[in-house]
């Protein structure tokens, strides 16, 4: 990972402005993602720095599409995602499951227990990562601010904080420099 910060998408591929309403093709572009470099967890559900381990910024609000390019490009880092749990206040259709690189990964929620703006995605090696969810419809300028800002190791805020979070120099810091 680089140590600048600088979202991974913005290497694979170009990011629009606001959500990707274009055909299907489109819809099997990789994941617009940011992690935070050299993670943050350890395997061992030992957290080091940071509350997030980095930003997706899906194309739409449909889980069924938008979850297997995460995971397929998730597990090419983190090894094999089995399970990705969601709050429902975003989402209006929450699959049990969805086909990921021809298996299956387990979908669930949490209502009251977590971030509605976090994904949290759970490995065979009983690792947890946890995803600030960047809206679909967000502007191109405002996605690639919260894409580097949750990625950035010194990010002390939670998901819906750095969504309600209004540009500022301190914002990827929690206001430490």
């Amino acid at each position: 990972m680089s140590s600048t910060h600088e979202p991974l998408t913005t290497a694979r591929a170009a990011l629009p402005d606001g959500p990707d309403r274009s055909d299907d093709a489109d819809r099997r572009a990789p994941a617009r993602i940011a992690l935070t470099p050299g993670g943050r967890s350890d395997g061992r559900g030992v957290v080091g720095r940071g509350l997030l381990d980095g930003a997706w910024w899906p194309r739409s609000r449909d889980l069924t599409l938008e979850l297997p390019p995460l995971v397929d490009e998730l597990e090419q880092t983190w090894g094999r995602v089995t399970r990705v749990a969601v709050n429902p206040e975003h989402w209006s259709v929450i699959p049990k499951k969805v086909a990921a690189d021809g298996r299956t990964v387990h979908v669930g929620w949490f209502a009251a227990e977590q971030d509605p703006h976090k994904l949290l995605l759970l490995s065979y090696r009983n690792a947890r990562w946890d995803l600030l969810v960047i809206p679909p419809e967000t502007p191109r300028a405002t996605a690639v601010r919260l894409l580097a800002a949750a990625s950035d190791p010194r990010n002390v805020l939670t998901a819906s904080a750095l969504i309600a979070q209004p540009h500022t120099g301190a914002e990827q810091t929690g206001g430490r420099k």
